[in-house]
């Protein structure tokens, strides 16, 4: 098989990745230094926007079967007295997916590489270390692997390398991009026990607000825990190896349940960090998830930001593959991504230093300001709505700043019972309550736009109202390109990017 995209590292993000390129049809190769799921966890957190986007890949009734609902995230002191409370429980009455989910990251990982064996375009080949990769031609890429069981070298070349392979991506060396430090690294210990035992807590995550000490403990299954503490100059993860050693860092939450009723099934070292890639992509090559940045996990959307890399980037590869879209399709990859990504690094760092910096001092102004601090108006709302802010100015987002709807999600619930990703499918939409003109239609059908009536959905139809809007021009990874109160100059952009589909052959 010489696939039209390899896809280094089968994580969630590369698997994300290989996934929506295989529903659209698309060749790829998927090659990955481990045998099978990485068995250590490490994302136990999404948010509705990221289940919806799981939804779309073809998980959804997986993924609930793996995942429980969170109830979102209280401020605690080291006795465990709350300070604050930030719900995130129910379902998004926009998305129709949990506002938050906690899970097991090998969990998700199994059912993702499930998903990648049902698509004939995609294959899997796991036990592969990428050795290198190096642009040789226009369009094309050479990837060279080895076989970690048999020493085998081999290379394959491809038209386009997604690099999925996370914080020491060869990928990323290959093309000379470097990592920015944003300022922030703290090391901390990574601890999973699981116990049938109902240890009584909120089914929220706990961040421990404590400059000493701090801490977070969430319950991510039925039976597994999770904690995360900050580890004190000299500490290391050897130290705390056992539940006895464990026992004085987590009394508070064990409370009397005795130590033979838990099993300890790791405790390691992690370092979060923050940091952001200075170049996502050189010619044909695209970095994606920690390969391009690293977030500190304190709002839970390190593994969110790189499945929506994934979403950004596979429409416009497979666009660019089939010839519907022009190679500088590929610019925006970066140029969207990046800003954001950037924002989520910049505001977990911020919440990481607000919740655990200055020491006593800033324990005593935690305890008396954050209780006053959310009760500002609006605040509260806010800190608790996990909406990812809109794109802004790109090559596939209008630069009208007017533009109320461009670089947010269109709503996925419609109102009648429907779905919206459910009812257009994979492709582009012209939501409208208005309908075009003929020309206009023969000029989408050309390009395999489907045209949506909002009329007789009313959660579309308050979408666009409230956007002060009668037509909202949609891509396919939910992004609206631009929205107006006119159809004419929504549907411009549609035909001026788009090429026509060849026209079919028939006997």
């Amino acid at each position: 098989m010489t696939p039209p995209v390899v896809v280094v590292g089968a994580g969630p993000t590369g698997a994300a990745a290989a996934i929506a390129l295989g529903q659209r049809g698309v060749e790829c190769l998927v090659l990955d230094r481990w045998d099978d799921v990485y068995p250590q966890p490490r994302a136990v957190h999404l948010d509705d926007e990221v289940a919806r986007l799981l939804a779309r890949l073809g998980v959804a009734e997986q993924f609930g079967a793996i995942s429980r609902p969170g109830e979102g995230l209280r401020l605690v002191t080291p006795t465990l007295r709350v300070l604050a409370e930030l719900p995130r429980g129910g379902v998004s009455p926009v998305h129709g997916y949990p506002r938050a989910s906690m899970f097991d990251q090998p969990d998700l990982e199994r059912v993702m590489r499930e998903r990648l064996g049902v698509l004939p375009s995609v294959e899997l080949r796991p036990g592969q270390e990428v050795t290198g990769v190096e642009q040789v031609g226009r369009g094309r890429v050479r990837v060279r692997h080895r076989d970690r069981a048999t020493g085998v070298e081999r290379s394959v070349d491809a038209a386009v390398v997604l690099g999925c392979d996370g914080a020491h991506s060869i990928v990323r060396d290959a093309i000379g991009a470097r990592m920015q430090d944003l300022g922030f690294s703290q090391r901390w210990l990574v601890v999973d026990v699981d116990t049938s035992v109902d240890l009584g807590h909120w089914g929220g995550v706990h961040q421990v607000c404590d400059g000493r000490r701090a801490a977070t403990y969430m319950q991510i299954g039925a039976t597994r825990h999770r904690w995360e503490v900050q580890l004190r100059e000299g500490e290391t993860a050897d130290r705390f190896a056992t539940l006895d050693a464990l026992a004085p860092l987590l009394a508070p939450w064990f409370d009397d349940v005795p130590l033979e009723r838990l099993t300890l099934l790791r405790s390691a070292e992690y370092t979060f960090r923050a940091a952001v890639a200075d170049r996502w992509r050189s010619g044909r090559v695209l970095l994606l998830g920690d390969a391009a940045h690293l977030t500190p996990p304190f709002i839970g959307q390190g593994l969110g930001a790189g499945l929506r890399d994934a979403a950004n980037a596979a429409w416009k590869v497979a666009g660019v593959l089939d010839g519907s879209l022009a190679e500088d399709a590929l610019d925006s990859y970066q140029e969207e991504r990046a800003p954001h990504a950037r924002a989520m690094v910049r505001l977990a760092q911020a919440v990481g230093v607000v919740m655990t910096g200055g020491g006593r001092a800033g324990d005593v102004l935690r305890r008396a300001g954050v209780p006053l601090l959310l009760r500002a108006p609006g605040l509260r709302r806010r800190t608790s709505d996990a909406t990812t802010p809109p794109l802004r100015g790109t090559r596939l987002v209008t630069r009208d700043r007017t533009d109320r709807l461009a670089g947010s999600l269109c709503p996925d619930l419609l109102g009648d019972g429907t779905r919206y990703d459910a009812v257009v499918g994979p492709g582009w939409t012209l939501v409208t309550t208005e309908p075009p003109a003929p020309s206009a239609l023969a000029d989408l059908a050309a390009r395999g736009v489907v045209v949506l009536d909002a009329t007789s959905r009313p959660a579309l139809a308050a979408w666009l109202r409230d956007g002060a809007a009668v037509a909202a021009l949609v891509r396919p990874d939910r992004v609206v390109l631009a929205s107006g109160r006119q159809v004419p100059p929504v549907v411009a952009p549609a035909t001026a990017l788009l090429a026509p589909l060849p026209l079919e052959v028939t006997a």
